[in-house]
């Protein structure tokens, strides 16, 4: 699956919708500290910070990308419930590696303390995870 990793400064009606979709199944703590789908977005396109992943014209994934000085941070990753299993989180991950990595920095999940989801998804893209 060609999924096209973007990071937009402005989004359409549509990709406002999927990304709506994308995070509707996602659970309550990953939304902290952001009240929500919507302030989440909003908030990420007003820092610079959100990445997308595209396959089809349709956004199946998203995340935050903090970009700091000496490392960045990767947080808020989901991808939609019908599209999970399918390499999307990983083409995400891998991207923003590389961007970190063409930046001169190190790239850190961030994820809540003791989640096993996310500590295997560190252990499997070789990434320091770091605990909120």
């Amino acid at each position: 699956m060609p999924v096209i990793v973007e990071t937009p400064d402005r989004i359409s009606d549509q990709d406002r919708n999927d990304l709506a979709r994308i995070y509707a199944d996602a659970p309550e703590w990953l939304f902290a500290p952001f009240a929500g789908t919507e302030d989440l977005v909003t908030s990420a396109l007003a820092e610079g910070s959100l990445v997308t992943g595209r396959f089809n014209d349709r956004l199946l994934g998203a995340a935050l990308l903090q970009r700091g000085e000496g490392h960045w941070q990767l947080s808020h990753l989901c991808v939609r419930t019908i599209t999970r299993q399918r390499g999307v989180a990983r083409r995400l991950l891998d991207e923003a590696q590389r961007m970190a990595r063409e930046a001169g920095c190190e790239l850190r999940l961030a994820a809540p303390a003791g989640h096993l989801e996310s500590q295997a998804l560190a252990a499997r893209a070789h990434l320091p995870l770091v605990s909120f």
